[in-house]
């Protein structure tokens, strides 16, 4: 399977850089910019395992290992759907301070393509940095991210059972 260019989205957020660090790599909360997802790690450091788990913690929809972190400019992980067979891709977070705010880029790539993987990640890329950026500037998602949002909570219950958590356990590798 080939693999696809690099997919880039990219956003001004009228905040601090600090700020959107702190809400890029929070832990044990529902992240909205992440579809409602918790992250999970064995600690913010490269060669950590990261998970990105329901709020129940039952089920976990994505998997990867952390790759670079460089607070507060760039994150970077391998990132693998727990309900597909495709091989992970990588994701990286970059923030630049800039006048008013932050540039906020958002980087996927070595996705197969014509995947699950790449049609999901290049459609959810323009949300993730919309609800990033209404959740710094606003306090809260944009209207179609609510909506995603309420979608996610309410189609839980039909996730495969490959997803489950106990399949996925943070203590070990999981690619």
């Amino acid at each position: 399977m080939s693999q696809t260019k690099k997919n880039i989205t990219r956003v001004h957020i009228e905040g601090t850089i600090q700020q959107v660090w702190d809400a890029l790599t929070k832990e044990g909360e529902p992240l909205p910019f992440f579809f409602g997802s918790v992250m999970h790690t064995t600690g913010l450091k490269p060669g950590a395992q990261i998970r990105m788990r329901t709020d129940c913690d039952k089920y976990t929809g994505v998997v990867g290992e952390i790759l670079e972190v460089d607070p507060p400019y760039k994150f970077s992980h391998t990132f693998k759907f727990t309900h597909v067979d495709d091989p992970p891709c990588k994701v990286t977070y970059e923030l630049k301070e800039v006048d008013g705010g932050v540039e906020f880029t958002l980087i996927s790539e070595d996705m197969p393509a014509g995947s699950k993987t790449e049609k999901s990640m290049v459609g959810g890329s323009a949300i993730i940095v919309a609800t990033l950026k209404g959740m710094i500037e606003d306090g809260k998602p944009p209207f179609k991210s609510r909506f995603i949002l309420l979608m996610c909570r309410l189609t839980k219950w039909m996730t495969p059972k490959r997803s489950r958590s106990e399949n996925w356990p943070l203590e070990k590798p999981a690619l």
